[in-house]
């Protein structure tokens, strides 16, 4: 006899499945700030450039940007179980590849397979809190889900400094892909795609009738219909480019070359620019929601992430007290990013809920993709052939102001799409 649907499924239960996809994230989050503070070890092992250097970081963001569509597409008809699952496994054999990489075109190739594999966790995540929770949890989920990928990319600050210079970057890195394989397994014994396979009743309105199962061209077609899907794209870069190529590459060695840290301290510095993203990001959604609007305080995040970013890139010579705040502040400014996963959500119908969340993580993780190679080009432009005493290239003030002052054009074009959006004053598009 078939089970009878009970009720939703308890807080525990659906925070429990939701939160084995965000171990994925988690470890999509550690690999792709990684490399900041493995610059001397990389540069110094396969003999980088600054461009070559932001090209191996950026590599993640290459496959990563490229999966977000087809991994949309796929949790919308397999189901983000499956999704997960392959994710995981797919990650833990990346990051053995770039660990134990003799070459650069080697562990190229290892950061592109896990930036392939890892690009899926966050848009299952997405899909996942759709099924096992109401829709008012769905700004918050978003938020919690970027709290945890920055706990992933705090551990890769500090932490991993302090392990790699006690263990080894390789060997570090192989145990990463071992705790990866791991949460592979866990993905698949526990997580179901919808509540009604452990015998609740799904918060998702078509559930019971199983996986959407519609032409890919034409539910492609109906999502890029909306003005919205275009607009929104190219707004989240402006926010994360800034974030992203800082914490994530960039902001250890100016940090460490312009303010006298140390590798462990910058390390710890752009820890807590990320802390203070993701802790912001979990606020913009109810404070949205209180609004009855995505646009204005998307628009007054915008707004406040330029302005501070010009001072700390403009005005040098802060005090290190007044760095901190400045650092934290922009963090909290640019956690408004978020906002685009519930935007994007609400413009298009409610089945392609992942289709969409796939296109707008793809205009977040543009901003890393473009910036982080971008700026390691304008820097070698610029740079004056000093070197640090591990053989690194050493950069100038000036360098680094005209290297991140390309994030001010993107702002500008952020700011253009998010007035010419239409507002959906957080209700769902019918």
């Amino acid at each position: 006899m078939a089970a009878v649907l009970r009720k939703h499924p308890p807080a525990s239960a659906a925070w429990l499945v939701w939160g084995l996809g965000a171990a994925l994230y988690l470890i999509a989050f550690y690999q792709r700030v990684a490399p900041a503070v493995l610059v001397q070890e990389l540069t110094r092992e396969f003999a980088l450039t600054g461009a070559a250097l932001g090209n191996l970081s950026a590599f993640y963001f290459y496959s990563y940007v490229a999966m977000q569509i087809p991994t949309g597409l796929i949790a919308d008809r397999w189901g983000p179980r499956k999704l997960l699952t392959a994710g995981a496994a797919l990650t833990a054999l990346g990051t053995l590849v770039f660990a134990l990489a003799p070459t650069a075109y080697v562990a190229n190739a290892g950061r592109l397979a896990i930036g392939a594999a890892a690009g899926v966790a966050f848009v299952a995540m997405l899909k996942l809190a759709s099924h096992w929770m109401p829709s008012r949890q769905f700004a918050l989920a978003s938020g919690v889900a970027l709290f945890v990928g920055v706990v992933g990319a705090t551990i890769a600050g500090a932490p991993l400094r302090l392990l790699v210079d006690a263990l080894g970057w390789r060997t570090v890195m192989v145990a990463s892909a071992v705790g990866t394989a791991l949460v592979a397994a866990a993905i698949w014994l526990v997580v179901r795609d919808d509540p009604s396979e452990r015998g609740y009743d799904s918060y998702f309105a078509h559930a019971s009738g199983g996986m959407h199962a519609g032409s890919i061209g034409a539910d492609l077609r109906i999502v890029f219909g909306y003005r919205n899907t275009w607009l929104l794209f190219l707004v989240p870069g402006a926010f994360s480019g800034i974030v992203l190529m800082f914490a994530g590459l960039w902001g250890v060695p100016f940090l460490s070359t312009h303010y006298g840290y140390s590798t462990a301290e910058a390390a710890s510095l752009c820890s807590l620019l990320l802390i203070s993203w993701s802790v912001a990001s979990i606020a913009y959604g109810p404070v949205s929601q209180k609004l009855h609007s995505r646009k204005i305080p998307f628009v007054a995040g915008l707004a406040a992430t330029m302005a501070l970013w010009a001072a700390l890139v403009w005005v040098p010579g802060w005090s290190r007290p007044v760095l901190v705040v400045l650092i934290v502040a922009l963090g909290f400014a640019a956690g408004a990013f978020i906002l685009i996963f519930p935007f994007g959500k609400e413009s298009v119908p409610a089945r392609l809920a992942g289709t969409v969340s796939g296109i707008t993580n793809m205009g977040v993780m543009m901003g890393g993709l473009v910036m982080q190679p971008l700026v390691g080009w304008v820097l070698d432009r610029h740079w004056a052939g000093a070197l640090t005493a591990g053989g690194a290239r050493l950069y100038d003030l000036a360098a680094y102001q005209s290297a991140f002052s390309l994030l001010f054009a993107w702002g500008a074009v952020a700011l253009v799409a998010l007035l010419l959006t239409r507002e959906t004053h957080c209700r769902q598009v019918e």
